[in-house]
């Protein structure tokens, strides 16, 4: 089996370790070894975490930077300050609030080393939904809808209906599907252009 490294980031709140334990689950399911480490700067008050998640074979839970194939992040200026760690060819998917996302600059980076970067305003759909603290299971559900082996829709989503507490179960579902939904959309329209 392949290693996979990824890296989630985000602000305190936004639900970093809810994701990370989604995504374990899935690895672990699927039968990868899964080792994981956080690192927490001032979360209680809105601060930097970090989350690395290591699948396969791996002796250290800390990802390397430039060797991640998948970086998620919470939060725009996170995602920026996590860039590095996206190896080469590798894909970033950033709950994004601007709409200039991800600017000239970032953008000549991305294209140069071939990363795939995707953006979804999950904090706005989340709100639209009346969920404003689960913007992270709208990019989760987005991340679903373009298949990245081992975390497909039907596995994500288990996943995420497994570990809610239940009566935020179907809520959860709700803002899952509609990050999903956004990126089949997304998706759809790339393939009519």
């Amino acid at each position: 089996m392949n290693t996979i490294n990824l890296v989630l980031c985000g602000l305190g709140g936004q639900g970093i370790l809810f994701m990370t334990k989604a995504l374990s689950q899935v690895a672990i399911q699927k039968g990868y070894d899964v080792l994981g480490a956080e690192t927490h700067g001032m979360a209680q008050r809105g601060g930097s975490v970090v989350s690395h998640l290591r699948l396969g074979d791996v002796q250290s839970s800390l990802v390397l930077p430039g060797s991640a194939q998948l970086v998620l992040a919470l939060d725009e200026n996170e995602g920026y300050k996590n860039l590095p760690f996206v190896a080469p060819a590798g894909r970033w998917f950033v709950n994004i609030s601007s709409p200039s996302f991800p600017g000239k600059k970032v953008k000549d980076y991305l294209d140069v080393r071939g990363i795939q970067c995707r953006g979804i305003p999950a904090s706005s759909i989340a709100i639209a939904m009346g969920e404003p603290r689960s913007s992270n299971l709208a990019l989760l559900g987005y991340l679903s809808a373009f298949g990245e082996d081992p975390f497909t829709y039907g596995d994500l989503r288990l996943a995420v209906q497994q570990i809610s507490p239940d009566r935020m179960r179907e809520k959860n579902i709700e803002v899952f599907e509609a990050g999903f939904k956004r990126g089949i959309d997304e998706r759809r329209s790339v393939r009519r252009a």
